[in-house]
């Protein structure tokens, strides 16, 4: 994840065009209010006109020369600024219109990254991952709750499987509306294949439109991440707060770490995992975990602390029912043999009986 220096010059020029848009964007509003109003013009010229003829006097000595130029271009301005009025213009009509204010579209506030700045590093990475591709079809408004069954009971909860889709949903839903006010996390687990990733996908949609800075990672690639920025360095006894890839881990207002339980686990990943979640607790910011590990196999195969940490920090939804991606499949080689049937049909009826089928249909519909 960290930006190589062809991405950090690619968002700089970005930054830089920003800025020249603004400077001719004034430009072309001084022009209208110039034809607009010929004084305004006028003003100004005499403004530059005052400022030379007073430097000339503060060189002859004249102290009073600064006073006299402040008070004749406050005056000045004062009449500029009630010709935009009279004319329908706003105060700062004159001023240049930034796409952030914070930074004036600079990229950085003094020596440190503007929030701006921030989230187009993440949504140059995200572009670069297709992840807004699968935002642009994983989200709330196309989740669907047909594949969840009432007659679909988990043994372990009792629960059918749309009772806790439609929990889950509702909670994920509060996540969202509550982000800048409440800390929260969520571990999803359950069967494979029921919502959980799209779930996930869900609230990042939700919060990166709200520009919030979200990051997703396969369980694989987020310890991949980690590994190489350990293990990677000459000097590197723990995660270094400086490189920008953990940087981005624990600082993110939402990280999304899914599938858990795909890597290879070991020693490494268990710290690794420990230290990430301990973090991003103390940081108060947002994680959500999916897995399709049991909550024994997580206290298991990982640690007992890790599992204090998901069971007193997070809320825990757990997703059961059949696998959607099989049911999607089944759905459409169904629908393919009713099409087969009547083709089939249709082929074997006299021609004067499809032709008043086919207008009975149309009657229909």
């Amino acid at each position: 994840m960290a930006l190589s220096n062809s991405q950090y010059n690619e968002l700089m020029r970005i930054y830089e065009q920003r800025q020249l848009d603004a400077v001719h964007q004034v430009q072309e509003r001084y022009e209208r209010v110039t034809q607009a109003i010929p004084e305004f013009a006028e003003i100004d010229n005499a403004i530059s006109s005052a400022s030379i003829r007073q430097a000339r006097l503060l060189l002859n000595g004249e102290t009073s020369a600064l006073a006299d130029l402040k008070q004749e271009i406050h005056t000045l301005s004062a009449r500029k600024k009630e010709l935009l009025k009279s004319h329908g213009y706003p105060a700062h009509y004159l001023e240049p219109h930034y796409l952030c204010p914070d930074c004036k579209d600079t990229g950085y506030i003094e020596t440190n990254k503007c929030h701006c700045f921030k989230k187009a590093i993440v949504d140059l990475l995200y572009t670069q991952s297709n992840l807004q591709e699968i935002l642009k079809s994983e989200n709330f408004s196309t989740l669907s709750l047909d594949y969840y069954s009432r007659n679909h009971i988990d043994p372990v909860t009792g629960r059918s499987s749309l009772d806790s889709m439609k929990t889950a949903l509702h909670a994920c839903h509060e996540f969202v509306d509550t982000f800048s006010t409440d800390f929260r996390n969520i571990l999803l687990y359950g069967d494979t294949g029921v919502g959980k990733t799209f779930l996930s996908n869900c609230i990042a949609k939700e919060l990166i439109d709200a520009a919030y800075s979200v990051i997703y990672f396969s369980s694989k690639h987020f310890f991949d991440i980690l590994a190489e920025n350990t293990f990677g360095k000459k000097d590197s006894d723990s995660y270094d707060e400086e490189s920008p890839d953990t940087n981005y881990i624990y600082n993110c207002d939402l990280l999304i770490i899914d599938d858990l339980g795909t890597e290879m686990a070991n020693g490494f990943t268990s710290s690794q995992l420990f230290a990430c979640l301990n973090e991003r607790i103390l940081r108060r910011k947002s994680t959500i975990i999916s897995t399709n590990l049991a909550l024994d196999d997580i206290k298991n195969i990982y640690s007992e602390r890790i599992f204090s940490r998901l069971s007193s920090s997070y809320t825990m939804l757990r997703l059961t029912g059949d696998d959607i991606r099989i049911q999607k499949r089944c759905y459409v080689v169904t629908n393919v043999f009713w099409i087969i049937y009547l083709l089939e049909l249709l082929e074997s009826l006299p021609l004067t009986d499809v032709r008043r089928w086919e207008k009975e249909l149309m009657t229909t519909s």
